[in-house]
């Protein structure tokens, strides 16, 4: 008689598997060093994906104890580089209460008044991508051409003006306007700002769409693009655009930066 057939291996029960979500805190102390590190270990994503230019771009954490309090990249200082330790907390004045580095004013304009006017909102990035910078030439906001640019459709917006460098509070808050309940605003003639719930969030959010403008010049230059029809558009945009989806989405780049370079959390 043949030998009878190994039974098949039982499925592992699902709540046995592993799924990474985001961290619940014990204490403040926990959740201002989950911040940093996360902040840090976005900006030098931001310098290894050559989203820096000389000394503009920034990324904010909002402090979780000190609300209108948050923390920056040190002004002058290459992302590539960036430590835990090199973080700087600025206040809501714009005046730096911890670290040893001067704040980019840029950075205390804008961002000051993006955290003043969403609390919602723990973390805003913004920097002079390559893509970034060419899409906002041309004053036009990211149609729905493909899956990943769904999570933004109709979520995000235009600031269809351009006054030079950004350094006072006033200007930041036109901006805030400008973004209003929305992940992102495209600033005309200057490049991407976007924001999360968390820094994961506001980073996937940059990194995503900064290529979903590069996938946008690119297949406009080719031909005329299809549109997803918008019922189709604003179901994906619901499966794909809120910022727990958009956390989970960066986790491989936080595992890739933290292995590689693991210096970052010093």
């Amino acid at each position: 008689m043949p030998e009878a057939s190994a039974s098949a291996p039982a499925p592992i029960p699902t709540d046995q598997l592993h799924f990474a979500m985001p961290p619940k805190h014990d204490s403040v102390e926990d959740e201002r060093r989950y911040r940093k590190e996360r902040l840090a270990a976005a900006l030098r994503l931001f310098g290894r994906f050559g989203f820096e230019e000389g000394v503009a771009g920034h990324i904010t954490a909002r402090d979780p104890e000190f609300t209108d309090h948050f923390w920056v990249n040190p002004f002058g200082m290459s992302f590539k580089h960036i430590t835990v330790g090199d973080l700087i907390l600025v206040n809501h004045k714009g005046q730096v209460v911890q670290g040893r580095h001067h704040v980019n004013q840029a950075a205390f304009a804008i961002h000051s008044q993006i955290h003043r006017a969403r609390p919602d909102v723990v973390a805003a990035a913004h920097s002079h991508s390559t893509y970034g910078r060419a899409m906002s030439t041309l004053g036009e906001l990211l149609e729905p051409i493909t899956q990943d640019v769904c999570a933004f459709y109709q979520d995000h917006a235009l600031f269809d003006d351009y006054t030079g460098v950004v350094v006072d509070e006033e200007e930041g808050r036109r901006i805030a306007s400008a973004l209003g309940p929305h992940k992102a605003v495209i600033l005309r003639n200057h490049g991407l700002l976007t924001v999360g719930d968390s820094v994961d969030a506001a980073a996937w959010w940059f990194i995503t769409m900064e290529r979903s403008c590069q996938v946008q010049l690119a297949a406009k230059a080719a031909g005329k693009p299809v549109l997803i029809d918008p019922k189709s558009a604003e179901h994906t945009r619901d499966q794909l655009g809120s910022d727990l989806v958009a956390w989970i989405n960066y986790q491989p780049l936080y595992q890739q930066i933290t292995r590689s370079e693991p210096d970052l959390l010093d």
